[in-house]
């Protein structure tokens, strides 16, 4: 059984949601964003053979050293937890987990942002939604987009900031993002703080965010890493709120077919289910601090 890849796969989706209600939150991330493989490592003759099995994760670097230190506490616990849904099978048991290293991007799996969230996810989801509510936009950039981009592999982001206005061209960040060809795709983003409508008296009109738009896709950039100006190939449009439908397809029927092409939406749903799944640390000031309590008076 576990030599057949889909049941394998079956379990250790089991083991996700067991590590899920246990509150592993660790282990639970490690197997939905690492590669997991499984090998026959040990065989034993008595009582017609048994097999034993190790199970292998690979994860990305960068998690791996934030818990270097609990390598060994986290592979046992994995093992625990691997051995509850497979304790009924006859001359099969997972013997080891090993948690393995890796810089290559390739065999990192992309997190899902519409799975489950378990209840620690949640909680962090309650407090980045609060922080949001009251963030100015420079703060959204700075703490929350920037952060965002550099985890999901975009490189030389440039924030634009507030402070001189005049050289945005209708782009508060511009980044690059390298694809396995090693060909090269340039970002704008233009990002609002608050709720994206067409209506006339909204803060942040549809209409003043075309005309930024247009602004950005047609003025070129300098990469100082290749010496030349190049034009944006796509633009993001987001907002730390909602972006209305109505929005949405004004937007969509002002831009001709190949501009449309060229725009993505990323609202508030986005932002937080990426946040949390990416596990991306939460800004300083969306965490609670703890209060502490004095059980007897100092006298």
């Amino acid at each position: 059984m576990l030599d057949n890849i889909q049941e394998f796969e079956e379990i250790v989706n089991t083991v996700i949601e067991i590590a899920k209600v246990n509150g592993s939150d660790i282990a639970a991330t490690l197997l939905a964003n690492g590669k997991v493989t499984i090998e026959q490592t040990d065989f034993d003759n008595w009582n017609g053979g048994t097999y034993g099995y190790t199970v292998y994760v690979v994860v990305d670097i960068d998690l791996y050293a934030k818990i270097q230190s609990k390598i060994h506490e986290i592979e046992r616990d994995l093992v625990a937890k691997f051995n509850l849904p497979t304790r009924h099978l006859i001359g099969e048991s997972i013997n080891s987990v090993m948690l393995i290293p890796s810089a290559s991007k390739a065999v990192k799996s992309t997190p899902n942002p519409h799975r489950p969230f378990s209840e620690a996810e949640a909680k962090r989801r309650t407090l980045l939604v609060n922080y949001l509510n009251s963030v100015s936009e420079d703060d959204l950039i700075e703490f929350v987009l920037l952060p965002l981009f550099r985890q999901l592999g975009f490189h030389r982001i440039t924030s634009a900031g507030h402070k001189d206005k005049a050289m945005e061209y209708g782009k508060d960040i511009w980044m690059k993002f390298t694809l396995p060809t090693q060909h090269i795709l340039y970002f704008g983003i233009q990002a609002k703080k608050s709720k994206i409508d067409s209506a006339g008296a909204s803060k942040a009109n549809i209409a003043e965010i075309y005309n930024q738009l247009t602004m950005m896709l047609g003025h070129e950039i300098f990469d100082p890493e290749i010496g030349k100006r190049v034009l944006v190939d796509h633009a993001f449009i987001v907002a730390g709120g909602e972006i209305t439908k109505a929005a949405r397809n004004w937007l969509g029927g002002k831009l001709d077919a190949s501009k449309r092409s060229q725009v993505m939406f990323l609202d508030r749903e986005d932002i937080l289910n990426l946040y949390v799944v990416n596990n991306l640390p939460l800004p300083e000031k969306a965490i609670i601090p703890k209060t502490s309590i004095i059980d007897d008076l100092p006298f």
